[in-house]
């Protein structure tokens, strides 16, 4: 049965273009497959500072259209197509879309992660009313009101620092006594007129009448709450891997759910790749995800070889 594609990747974000890049580059007949815009994260970075090649920052969207332009000039192919699952019968997996089903011997799934709730009552309720998980999407919105941030690693501190450009009221809320963030994002965070920083505090109950109005916050190391008026709540607490597409493969996930695999970013399933946020890793970067889109589509290259024996010994 011969394959419609050599290789097909679902996710289009620094990981998933980058392997597009380079398989295109490689002659294979690649397929990009995401169901919204290509970018993924990046896109919703105000100003990437940590990029290499790039000392002045530069908006995350610039950098993703340059990702984007380049796998495109390498003869990539792009689709705007969801995926719904990734089986796999003999050496041809079949990635079903919902424009029909698409066969290729190897498969890279990019497909990320998304943000975690809070799970606390009004969080739903207030949603899109007050309550926001993307602060350069929605944080114009709110300018110079009062703002809650929640979280304390990398997207907490960077969305925060951001918000401070637009209003001098914004309360930063961690349920630790310390940032998990990277040291120096950390210090700006800190040292940053426009944010108040309160430590062992998390939020319980968002209230509103129609949007949000105020949120019942929780002192966990003197085990008292009390309530502070706010407008809107950005909530960057951690993410959930988005590996429904694989459940069929039984794919061999660590204990939060995220895909693992060797340095070559092969899974246990022979042919299929994990690469970016979706992936095991000690540290989530874009520069680290392109990285990993770039040694998948190499070793998906060589595992194509090996089955057209033609792989070079």
């Amino acid at each position: 049965m011969k394959a419609d594609r050599d290789i097909i990747i679902v996710g289009a974000g620094a990981a998933g273009l980058t392997a597009a890049q380079y398989a295109a580059r490689a002659n294979l007949n690649t397929l990009l497959l995401e169901e919204l815009a290509p970018g993924g994260q990046c896109l919703i970075i105000d100003n990437l500072e940590n990029y290499p090649g790039f000392p002045d920052p530069l908006p995350g969207i610039e950098l993703s259209q340059k990702f984007e332009e380049q796998a495109r000039n390498f003869g990539a192919e792009i689709q705007t197509s969801s995926v719904q699952s990734v089986s796999k019968r003999g050496k041809l997996f079949t990635v079903d879309t919902d424009n029909g089903p698409l066969t290729s011997p190897t498969v890279i799934v990019a497909t990320g992660a998304k943000h975690k709730k809070l799970g606390i009552p009004g969080e739903e309720e207030f949603s899109g009313r007050g309550v926001s998980y993307c602060a350069t999407c929605d944080g114009p919105f709110f300018k110079g009101k009062r703002m809650l941030v929640a979280g304390g690693g990398d997207a907490a501190c960077d969305e925060a620092m951001f918000l401070a450009k637009l209003t001098d009221q914004v309360i930063m809320v961690h349920r630790r006594d310390r940032f998990r963030a990277q040291r120096a994002l950390a210090e700006r965070t800190l040292n940053n007129p426009n944010i108040e920083v309160r430590w062992n505090t998390e939020a319980k109950v968002i209230r509103g009448d129609g949007k949000v109005g105020e949120v019942v916050l929780w002192r966990n190391d003197k085990e008292e709450d009390y309530t502070e008026k706010v407008e809107v709540i950005f909530v960057f607490i951690g993410s959930i891997p988005q590996t429904q597409i694989v459940k069929a493969l039984d794919v061999r996930m660590d204990e939060a759910g995220y895909i693992v695999t060797n340095q070559r970013m092969e899974t246990s399933v022979p042919g299929l790749y994990a690469v970016g946020d979706v992936r095991s890793t000690p540290f989530r970067q874009l520069v680290v995800a392109a990285g990993e889109g770039a040694i998948a589509a190499h070793a998906a290259s060589q595992h194509i070889d090996e089955l057209r024996g033609e792989a070079y010994d």
